[in-house]
């Protein structure tokens, strides 16, 4: 067995909406029927008991090595306890090869997952040993690594629960919400509107104690000290007891609290110096440490904070009560988990001597040992919800406390007695501002009930009813995409808004182009996406992208496929067959929105036979009003686009909009079929946006389909009298298009200039001149600059072989090079002749053209 290929689909897919791992896994003969092995099922349950049963999706199917494969990636991730259901193993055309998917929710989990399983598998082939405990440690190592931390998590799944996209930036926890215009961004506890400013006071614990004062809040006295004897002598001066912490500091880092001997204090200022330079002395307040958690103008949790401790059985040392609490699986190290391993490190043994304990000490049954000062959770404390129990008074405290300083979300440390009453009946006072709080003892607290404080950050962030999405609009099909897509973002653009559009001819963000080449792939559409000016986007969705990477988004609210035709690429990734293809093509279908709409060729049986798979509303489009499909629908109270005479109508039941072609230039009057197709696209997809139909037709008349706004589709030139169009046809149903286009349009004489592309099937590519040959008098055939894997010459071949029954041309020549060929094709026009070039470098034809035309 051999994994030729592993990809990440990290977007809704072919196989599943939700993020996978899909291999090419290539079997010998043997392992095509894993049955015929002896004893290879035995030995591999051996080895991992929990494996799933490997069952092929059809009973006719012998189980393969492939299907281990996936059952085991599958099952090693979910008993490592990632939460991942989905799998599949399918058949290709190529005998002993298959696909393998695998649901994945972190992708080095997802990767490591089948790195693991083929290990696995060979093991129990070889039927050598095969360390599970280790592989599974590692997929939980790796997960925990990878994984948002429990804080970024409760925001990110808040939003997801309201419907919010979300996209995590990266490996740490900076995550976007929502699209383009409409986006917000957070990093663990911190959003986008956090001041930097209020930061850096919350930071420097001096600054803060005299805004809170000014203030009126109540806060312990104190002040910054130079060096352990500075320190001592704050001590006195406030009087013992006294807290001894970092001016600048965060978790608990270096703080010691109720101190009250020189040595104490001394030892504790060494302390504090390892993690800052500017350390300070404050009075200690007794009571207890609360953090109360403040996002907005609301006190949304309160938590009892206790110092991390044991209690003694009469039995077990110290250190053994430790590892016992440590063992509770709640215990991690860092802040993946809802409560962190207590330390037994320096500290806790000095605190252990304080109480006349060493580590190896039995405490008497029930006594109570303290192995820290601070009750911080990231030191092994743990927490009570008291947010019921949080008076008035020390709620408008806190709140009053985070405005001072200018934080939109913070937590408040304060220490008193209780929550019930006022903080200055019983000599309370707060002693910090955190800025990016922790959320994790509101979460999941020791004792006590959780709050939902990732939802009451989103809904700081997002109004009710904000699902923080722009309109966008996906566009497939085999022909006519980029000029649809161009078409629908200039009819956003009359309404005002700021589009982004993805093409094969670059990224467009408001009209301007910010990236070139091929960018009709999810890694464009993401960008646009991110765009902080983008109101509305447009998207040509290739099959490429979908296969290499699925959608860049969880759903649209409009998607239009054009048409399914030969020629498409069939072949490459195992699409062999146009059915093969539409289940490609219908991805951006089946992710509609639920109120959203699919706009569909009626035309098309294929196209049509999507709607079934559309969770949204259906708008079907087709020239012939009497189509079966669109009278049906209409009659059904469906949408429907068709062209009546000179007209485009949109109909739902007796309700008409009417657009006259002669307002639509890109139709030319309605001579230029394949346009009016796209023009009925179009409008569907206005119409399912709700775009008010005179910004409709008014942004339709001055769309103009030149070289400049939709470059290489039906560009239309005037030279010497004659006609020149210029497209980047390269497909049979894109031949069939253009004839039927050119044949619409009066000349003497027609020439056709033509190369191929290298990654097309031999007959498409024979297909395309057998069109060609009975519409054309000349064929000037050309080279591409890229054959795309073909021998020189070998495309040409094909072509010539295409033209060998052409009833109606009559001469051919070859000519190396596009631009010679161009030239060639133009030196020979006469007034009242027409010439179609079918470019291949469409900017640089494009200018080629230009520049001879002009010239």
């Amino acid at each position: 067995m051999e994994v030729t290929r592993l990809r990440a689909l990290r977007g809704p897919n072919l196989w599943t909406r939700h993020t996978a791992m899909e291999a090419v896994v290539t079997c010998n003969e043997d392992e095509c029927n894993i049955a015929r092995i002896d004893d290879f099922e035995a030995r591999l349950r051996m080895r991992f008991p929990e494996m799933p049963p490997f069952e092929p999706t059809s009973h006719l199917e012998e189980p393969a090595c492939a299907h281990v494969l996936e059952c085991a990636a599958l099952g090693l991730q979910a008993q490592a306890g990632c939460p991942v259901t989905f799998s599949r193993t399918a058949a290709t055309t190529e005998p002993g090869t298959y696909q393998v998917v695998v649901e994945y929710t972190e992708e080095a989990v997802g990767r490591l997952a089948f790195e693991l399983a083929e290990e696995l598998y060979r093991s129990a082939l070889a039927d050598e040993p095969f360390d599970l405990e280790d592989a599974l440690a590692r997929l939980r190592d790796l997960d925990e690594d990878q994984r948002l931390g429990p804080s970024t998590a409760s925001i990110v799944q808040a939003a997801a629960d309201r419907g919010i996209p979300y996209r995590r930036l990266t490996e740490g926890s900076l995550v976007q919400f929502g699209w383009g215009s409409r986006q917000r961004r957070i990093q663990a506890a911190e959003t986008d509107r956090s001041s930097a400013i209020a930061e850096s006071i919350a930071q420097d614990k001096e600054l803060t104690k005299k805004l809170l004062g000014a203030a009126g809040v109540p806060v312990p006295r104190g002040r910054p000290v130079r060096d352990g004897e500075d320190a001592w002598a704050a001590a006195r001066e406030l009087g013992c007891p006294v807290v001894v912490k970092p001016r600048d500091g965060n978790q608990g880092k270096g703080v010691a609290v109720n101190l009250s001997t020189r040595e104490e204090v001394m030892a504790a200022f060494e302390t504090a110096s390892q993690f800052r330079d500017d350390i300070m002395v404050e009075t200690y307040l007794p009571g207890h440490d609360y953090r109360l958690l403040v996002v907005g103008n609301r006190l949304v949790a309160a938590a009892r904070r206790d110092p991390p401790q044991v209690i003694g059985d009469g039995t077990h040392t110290v250190r053994e009560l430790v590892n016992q609490v440590n063992a509770d699986p709640r215990r991690g190290e860092g802040h993946a988990t809802s409560l962190t391993k207590i330390r037994f490190d320096d500290i806790a043994l000095a605190r252990l001597a304080a109480q006349g304990l060493e580590a190896d000490s039995v405490p008497a049954r029930g006594r109570r040992v303290v192995l820290r000062n601070n009750a911080n959770l990231s030191t092994g404390g743990t927490a009570t919800d008291v947010t019921d129990d949080v008076h008035p008074e020390v709620a408008a405290r806190a709140i009053a406390a985070g405005q001072m300083i200018g934080l939109d979300i913070c937590g408040i440390d304060v220490v008193c007695d209780s929550m019930l009453k006022p903080l200055e009946e019983q000599g309370g006072g707060i002693v910090e501002v955190n800025a990016a709080p922790g959320l994790r003892m509101h979460l999941a607290p020791s004792y006590g009930k959780g709050r939902d404080v990732g939802g009451a950050i989103v809904a700081s962030m997002f109004a009710d009813g904000d699902d923080a999405r722009i309109p966008v609009v996906a566009v497939a099909g085999t022909n006519g995409k980029t000029t649809t897509v161009r078409l629908i973002a200039h009819l956003l653009t009359g309404t005002g808004l700021r589009v982004g559009m993805t093409s094969t001819d670059g990224v467009y963000v408001r009209g301007r182009r910010v990236d070139t080449g091929d960018c009709s792939g999810p890694k464009s559409a993401r960008n646009v996406l991110m765009h902080p000016e983008v109101d509305a986007a447009v998207f040509e969705t290739a099959r490429g992208g979908v296969l290499r990477e699925g959608l860049a988004f969880d759903r649209c609210d409009v998607a239009v496929v054009t048409n399914i035709g030969l020629g498409d690429h069939l072949g490459l990734n195992y699409i062999t067959t146009v059915e093969d293809l539409a289940v490609v093509k219908r991805v951006i279908v089946q992710n509609v929105a639920p109120d959203g709409m699919a706009v569909l060729n009626a035309a098309d049986p294929i196209v049509a036979g999507m709607a079934d798979s559309c969770p949204g509303g259906v708008t079907y489009f087709a020239a012939d009003r009497h189509h079966p499909v669109i009278a049906s629908h209409r009659a059904q109270g469906g949408r429907v686009v068709f062209r009546d005479g000179d007209a485009i109508v949109a109909a739902e039941g007796t309700c008409e909009h009417r657009i006259p072609l002669a307002g639509i230039p890109l139709t030319h009057g309605g001579a230029i079929a394949f346009q009016v197709d796209n023009a009925m696209a179009a409008i569907g997809a206005a119409w399912g946006l709700e775009m008010d139909w005179e910004d409709v037709s008014e942004s339709l008349a001055t769309f103009v389909n030149d070289a400049a706004t939709a470059p290489g589709r039906f560009n239309v030139f005037a030279h010497r009298g004659a006609t020149v169009i210029a497209d980047y046809g390269h497909n049979p149903d894109a031949m069939e298009a253009l004839v039927q286009a050119v044949e619409s349009m009066p000349a003497q004489r027609r020439s056709v200039v033509i190369s191929g592309a290298g990654d097309r099937r031999d007959e498409d590519i024979r297909q395309q001149t057998r069109i060609l040959g009975r519409a054309f008098d000349e064929v000037i055939l050309y080279q591409d600059a890229c054959q795309r894997g073909r021998a020189d010459g070998e495309v040409l071949g094909l072509l010539r072989e295409g033209l060998a029954d052409a009833t109606r041309t009559a001469a051919v020549h070859e000519i190396h090079g596009e631009f010679i060929a161009i030239d060639a094709a133009l030196e020979k026009l006469q007034p009242g002749d027409l010439c179609l070039i079918l470019i291949d470098q469409v900017e640089e034809a494009l200018e080629h053209i230009a520049k001879r035309i002009s010239g």
